[in-house]
């Protein structure tokens, strides 16, 4: 009988090893890519992650410009997306690796806050454009005015996660420094979702209030995202790793591969927050000498040193490895998207999972243009990304859940809160656990879960007072109102009787109310007129607030003398008030002659009322009041 191979060797002869790019071209939906959308939100958002990232790291205020078109006339053709930054410009050697390799990046191996760690992004979406449109990704990229602008064609061959260049060529392009990407993709560009490229680039304008974004789109309508700062975030610094977060795998390939022949040099040199006594009680907990060459250490030997790391004490991470937001630009960001009546923003203490230091800034808004009906919405970020899809499935919205908001005003049916509220709640950490690579989601790490909850808790308290106030000076103006119809109708009675004018009644409803009174007035003299205007603070607290006069005369000897600026055709002049608790001001100033040739009295110089800047308009009478 003829001798056959054993059928192990013939199934050997069929396996191979594939490259990541060949994976992902068959799983492309891993990364996103797995609707028309979503497709083109998840190419524009790596573009704009990569550019924002490089303009940070060059100290460079991001001015980024985003256009989509159809590639052919009509609306069902394929799309055309071109990405530009002002960033630093990418090194003529580098561009093919950066935007046509998987896997290839700068901040794979650095622990510290950063959009993109995994090289994966960018690279990716010229995959998805090669397979979608069978067109290679156009890039320009120039590094200095000095230097020239290259240009180059490139796809990825995918059997081999390599880039391959069809074209390179020197160009002129005007810019100084930056990139430009043009990509042919397969793509769907909706308008009016939650879950579209327009509301993406709003969100990332919200938590980028450094950056100035514009968007051209398919119609070609411009829209631009202004900065609300000239202020860059401050950079993160790298930390090395921390004790709490190593894996026994880890520690091993660690101690193997490590250039130090001492363990207790090992450990200060490999860990943060390991200093000489620390390293030295490590090595005690583990039985290890600290003069033990690492490279030699056996598996009960590492099993042990991984031990002795939870046995003794090693202070938290360091955190100025993360770059938070801040309460004050949280603000100005949601203030510059929005209409709203109010804002409350905080920034919780960096906290730890797994050795990986995170921190969490939430942001709650309410009323303004917010729709009265339907569920809140929550803006979710991680590294100052926007979080578009698979909400349900995220911590922050499990956080979320977890309140009961009823007790902070909002209704509550299924679980959900609803009424018209935004929850705005941002993770920052060298290590997001997100639950898929298309980093959508953030996985239930019980301490995220729980700092984000206090987070949420801390803002929606916030709101519930000032829910509660409101409530309180809603029924006073109702009191109010109802005040100022009965009493004049009685005064009007009362001077018919006693035939005389009827009286200013806004001194007794300022003192029934309890309110600041503000009111004027008017005498006239020889040569114009004597203006007096005088405040009373009836409240129970003390206020301090602005007190513009808009009015369209030059004034003189005013005592206190006011702030004087010009608003169109009048005269805006601004006094700045302190009134305690029953207190007093007056206002004095005058106005020569207004060519009035009836000099009959005040009724020939009439002027608007004065506006009241910083109190609630419910506890001002005789005045407008502004926020």
């Amino acid at each position: 009988m003829p001798q056959t191979s054993p059928i192990a060797e013939k199934l050997a002869e069929s396996q191979k090893s594939i490259s990541i790019a060949e994976f992902f071209e068959k799983n492309k939906q891993m990364l996103g890519f797995d609707s028309l959308q979503r497709s083109l939100i998840t190419t524009i958002k790596e573009a704009v992650d990569n550019a924002l990232d490089a303009c940070e790291e060059a100290e460079i205020l991001p001015d980024l410009f985003i256009e989509i078109k159809h590639a052919q006339p009509g609306a069902n053709s394929n799309l055309v997306v071109i990405v530009e930054d002002n960033g630093p410009g990418i090194v003529k050697d580098q561009i093919s690796k950066v935007f046509a390799k998987l896997l290839y990046g700068s901040r794979f191996h650095t622990i510290k806050q950063s959009r993109g760690q995994q090289g994966i992004g960018i690279s990716a979406s010229v995959l998805y454009g090669q397979l979608s449109t069978g067109k290679p990704a156009k890039i320009i990229s120039k590094i200095d005015p000095g230097e020239p602008a290259h240009y180059c064609e490139l796809i990825i061959n995918t059997s081999r996660n390599d880039p391959e260049i069809l074209e390179e060529k020197i160009v002129d392009w005007d810019p100084p420094h930056g990139t430009r990407i043009e990509l042919g993709l397969a793509g769907a560009y909706m308008k009016g979702r939650r879950q579209s490229v327009l509301e993406y680039l709003r969100n990332t304008a919200i938590v980028n209030p450094h950056a100035r974004i514009t968007l051209v789109d398919p119609d070609g309508e411009h829209i631009t995202f202004n900065r609300a700062t000239d202020v860059l975030p401050e950079q993160p610094k790298e930390i090395k790793p921390h004790p709490a977060g190593i894996e026994l795998g880890t520690l091993a390939k660690m101690l193997r591969y490590t250039d130090k022949h001492k363990l207790s040099a090992f450990l200060k040199d490999s860990f943060s927050r390991i200093g000489a006594v620390t390293a030295e009680e490590i090595c005690t907990h583990a039985k290890l000498k600290p003069s033990t060459n690492p490279r030699k250490l056996a598996h009960d030997d590492v099993e042990r040193l991984l031990k002795a790391f939870g046995s003794v004490k090693i202070g938290s991470p360091p955190t100025d490895c993360l770059s938070p937001i801040s309460e004050d630009l949280i603000y100005k960001g949601v203030e510059k998207e929005y209409t709203l009546d109010f804002i409350s923003t905080v920034k919780r203490s960096p906290a730890v999972h797994a050795g990986s230091p995170f921190l969490i800034e939430a942001a709650i808004a309410y009323g303004g243009d917010l729709p009265a009906d339907g569920k809140v919405e929550i803006l979710r970020f991680a590294n100052r990304v926007p979080l578009l899809y698979q909400q349900g499935a995220c911590a922050i919205t499990h956080a979320i859940e977890r309140v009961n908001w009823k007790y902070y005003g909002l209704s509550q049916p299924g679980g959900f809160p609803a009424g018209p509220c935004t929850i705005l709640v941002h993770v920052a950490s060298t290590n997001v656990p997100f639950t898929s690579e298309s980093k959508n989601a953030i996985a239930d790490v019980p301490e995220i879960l729980d700092e984000i909850e206090n987070g949420v808790r801390a803002v929606a308290s916030k709101m519930r007072k000032y829910l509660g106030r409101r409530d309180v000076l809603s029924k006073r103006k109702e009191k109010e109102n109802l005040i100022n119809k009965v009493i004049p109708r009685i005064a009007i009675k009362v001077s018919d009787i006693l035939d005389r004018e009827p009286p200013n009644i806004n001194p007794v409803v300022a003192r029934i109310m309890g309110n600041l009174l503000v009111y004027r007035l008017i005498k006239q003299t020889g040569d114009g007129f004597d203006v007096e205007i005088r405040i009373k603070n009836h409240t129970g607290t003390a206020h301090s607030f602005k007190l513009h006069d808009f009015i369209p005369y030059e004034i003189k000897n005013a005592k206190p003398s006011p702030h004087r600026s010009v608003v169109g055709d009048r005269f805006d002049y601004l006094w700045e008030v302190s009134l305690r608790s029953g207190g007093d001001a007056y206002l004095r100033y005058t106005i020569g002659d207004v060519n009035n040739n009836d000099n009959s009295g005040k009724e020939n110089l009439t002027l608007p009322e004065p506006v009241v800047e910083g109190v609630s308009a419910e506890l001002v009478t005789g005045a407008r009041a502004i926020a």
